[in-house]
């Protein structure tokens, strides 16, 4: 038993291979060690249920993770991520291709899995472990632990698989003296303690099976606790005896470098998997090569890079590392000349630089021969047949939903996104159209792991949507607005066989709820739901009866709600009136465009709600709504300006000049005004009668009075667009130059002739004599 990172049991020889996860100097010192030591047996930091899966890694195109999950709980998972460039995963590859039975030694996921989620969270920082690397790096005098293990480990020339070298790699030896003395006098945890008590179990297991020759490939931290000094066999069983456990499933899903960047679990994550990538891949002139790339991505933006920037990029990148003393120039070095020479100062460039390749856009590839659950596979199949790849960066995509493959690609992206997996993100409707849409599409491991929480839910996408709608409307406790949008979400994914439990729900909360207000904020969706049962093709029977009833239980309920509202709540309903206003706009257009096509032959008649009809039970509620006289201001503006633009009023500058007069409170008529011009300034663009009255009405306040409405006027006239703006200013401006005119006509020239000349003898100027026709 030594210090060197290597147990002596008998004629056995275990070898512990101290690493830093995800570090490509470490992968290239390990597969170059595993060649010279050729062992019989190789160890790996990781789950061992996962022992299975292992034959499956060369088909897998890394970045990849092992996904370990609770069936039936699907908070309790974990994932053990694996790039090209991990120590890990080329101890695998090398085990796989030798013959070589590889086997993982931690603590099995079924003992993690079944503690506190919270984990390490709630023990005092003292009980946690030093950082190892941060440790050794501060000796050395460095102050980013990153940079002291580039230098140590990753830029060192070493041996490879190709030229192996003849005695133990030396930094292994360093490494495992270095992580002993770091540990010295360490207790861990109780966690760590069992992690490592279950390490020494495996190896022992090993030893028993008649290994002789034994690779461990862990974490650089491990290495004490496997290399020296051991506590008895017995006092291991011990400590591991009485665990929780669960049942657990394991399968290997695809990862990408952005998560890995971010990843803060197994092998805390890299923050530069991109480079780590391209060191890794290209060991010779990496500096070189890695600025000719980051020339190619600014030059695939339209930057004029030469291939002189780059000749003095390296330069620059070679004489920083230098300077301080760096046996090869880092990320931080390549970074600097990129930023100085390449991006000429951009920040910008630089970020794109960071996003493209420091970090990468890699996404892992797991084939169909590993073990899926049904939805899983049936997903596969569809991305396969509709032609959407899963990427690791945003990808947009428009759909014309009168073409069948985009319409099917809707259809299932809608599917995923009541499945809770969130590949695509719906973006803003352009106008008023239905027959498009946008989307944002973004691959995460972690819909893996939402698909395999759904499975039992459905073996296709479709099935599991449909049972998944279903409950959500049958539990009993989904509020209107909610199942409201669940009606639209089964029309927007095609699932009709789910709609009659939902409308079913829906009825029956929507009989139940007295507030009216849940009632109008609900409308809208009901009202887009039954326009896409006709646009995009889906029978949305019983839509009809139910929009119907809820805009009659609207029109009832909506004099009571606006009777002693204050401003804020007097702004909200204010809200859902212009959105049951253009709900109701909607279901017009909707009925009258049926209509056109059932005289043209394009449809077959259908029953739905007379929209016309329904207009103008609307607005009749809305002008018996506005002739009341204890409307807070706000509402009384905005149902006059619904009501002048619909044609149904005639005397909207009367009511403004009774909304203003000096018998009403300034504050009274700054709300009025506000709800009046909330749909647009174009009015008083071009109805000079009501800009006069709203500019009579401020130069006639007070300078106290204007102050005090000055707020509410800037919200009101700040949220008119620039053009309307400008146009106000043109008319009011013109105005005024008119009453000067007027004014002038009036001026007794006799009268203001002194005053004329005392003003030009103030200001230095002598009067001019003017004949009478230049007056």
């Amino acid at each position: 038993m030594t210090t060197s990172g290597v147990l002596v049991v008998g004629e056995a020889r275990v070898t512990v291979l101290g690493v830093r996860h995800h570090g490509p100097g470490s992968a290239r010192a390990v597969r170059a060690e595993l060649e010279r030591l050729r062992p019989d047996a190789i160890l790996i930091e990781g789950p061992p249920e996962a022992d299975a899966l292992v034959r499956l890694a060369p088909g897998l195109d890394p970045p990849v993770a092992l996904l370990a999950h609770v069936p039936g709980a699907p908070s309790r998972a974990a994932f053990w991520p694996f790039a090209g460039f991990s120590p890990e995963w080329q101890a695998i590859l090398y085990g796989v291709s030798a013959g070589v039975p590889v086997r993982f030694c931690d603590l099995p996921a079924a003992h993690t899995l079944a503690e506190d989620p919270r984990g390490d969270e709630d023990q005092p920082p003292d009980a946690r472990p030093a950082d190892p690397i941060g440790t050794l790096a501060a000796a050395a005098g460095y102050d980013d632990p990153e940079r002291w293990w580039e230098d140590v480990v990753e830029h060192r020339p070493g041996p490879t698989a190709e030229a192996p070298a003849h005695g133990p790699a030396p930094w292994f030896e360093v490494i495992a003296e270095a992580m002993a003395t770091v540990r010295e006098g360490h207790v861990p945890d109780e966690r760590k303690a069992r992690r490592e008590a279950y390490m020494r179990r495996t190896v022992r297991a090993a030893l028993k099976q008649g290994h002789t020759r034994v690779a461990v490939v862990c974490g650089a931290w491990h290495v004490p606790a496997l290399a020296g000094p051991q506590p008895s066999a017995a006092a291991d069983n011990a400590l591991l005896r009485g665990l929780p456990k669960v049942k657990v499933e394991l399968t290997w899903v695809p990862w990408t470098y952005g998560r890995l960047a971010s990843w803060s679990g197994y092998g805390a994550g890299v923050t530069s998997p991109g480079w780590y990538h391209h060191l890794f891949t290209v060991p010779d002139h990496p500096v070189e090569r890695w600025l000719a790339e980051a020339a190619g991505v600014l030059r695939d933006e339209g930057l004029a890079v030469s291939s002189a920037h780059v000749i003095e990029s390296v330069r620059l990148a070679e004489s920083l590392a230098a300077l301080r003393g760096r046996p090869l120039a880092g990320l931080s070095e390549v970074t600097e000349a990129a930023r100085a020479v390449l991006c000429e100062g951009d920040d910008l460039a630089v970020e794109l630089i960071q996003r493209r390749l420091v970090v990468g856009d890699r996404l892992g590839h797991v084939p169909d021969g590993v073990p899926m659950v049904p939805l899983q596979r049936d997903l596969r199949d569809q991305q396969r047949r509709l032609r959407l790849r899963p990427e690791a960066l945003d990808r947009e995509l428009d759909l014309d939903l009168r073409k069948p493959l985009d319409l099917e690609r809707s259809h299932l992206l809608h599917r995923l996104r009541l499945l809770e997996v969130g590949w695509g993100t719906p973006g803003q409707a352009r106008g008023k159209g239905t027959f498009r849409e946008t989307w944002t599409l973004r691959w995460r491991p972690e819909h893996d792991l939402a698909l395999i929480e759904h499975a039992a839910l459905g073996t296709t996408v479709a099935a599991a949507a449909t049972r998944r709608a279903a409950d959500r409307a049958g539990g009993g406790s989904a509020a209107l607005a909610e199942l409201t949008a669940l009606v639209e979400h089964c029309l927007l994914a095609d699932l009709p066989d789910a709609l009659p439990a939902v409308l079913a729900a829906l009825s029956a909360r929507a009989a139940l709820d007295t507030d009216v207000t849940h009632l109008m904020a609900a409308l809208p969706a009901m009202v887009r739901a039954h326009r896409y049962g006709d646009v995009r093709g889906t029978p949305a029977e019983g839509l009809a009866v139910i929009v119907r009833s809820m805009l009659d239980r609207i029109r009832i309920g909506l004099p009571v709600a606006v009777t002693g509202l204050d401003d804020d709540a007097a702004a909200d309903l204010l809200k859902h009136i212009d959105a049951v206003h253009a709900a109701v706009a909607l279901l017009t257009e909707h009925v009258d465009q049926a209509d056109q096509a059932e005289h043209a032959g394009h449809a077959e008649p259908v029953e739905r709600p007379e929209g016309g009809r329904e207009r103008e039970r609307w607005l009749a509620t809305l002008r018996g709504l506005s002739d009341r006289q204890d409307l807070h201001g706000l509402i009384e503006g905005r149902l006059t300006r619904i009501l002048l633009d619909c044609g149904e009023l005639d005397d909207a500058g009367d009511r403004m000049s009774r909304a203003m007069s000096r018998g009403q409170a300034p504050a009274r008529a700054a709300s009025w005004v506000e709800g009046f011009l909330s749909g647009g300034g174009l009015l008083l663009v071009h109805d000079p009668r009501l800009l006069s009255l709203v500019d009579g009405w401020l130069t006639g306040l007070s300078g106290d009075q204007f102050t005090d409405v000055l707020p509410l006027l800037r919200r009101t006239f700040g949220a008119f667009a620039a053009p309307e703006r400008r146009s106000i200013g043109e008319r009011l401006r013109s105005a005024g130059r008119e009453r000067d005119r007027d004014d002038a006509h009036d001026l007794d020239d006799h009268r203001a002739a002194g005053a004329v000349a005392t003003v030009l003898s103030i200001i230095g100027r002598t009067p001019a004599r003017t004949t009478e026709g230049e007056r």
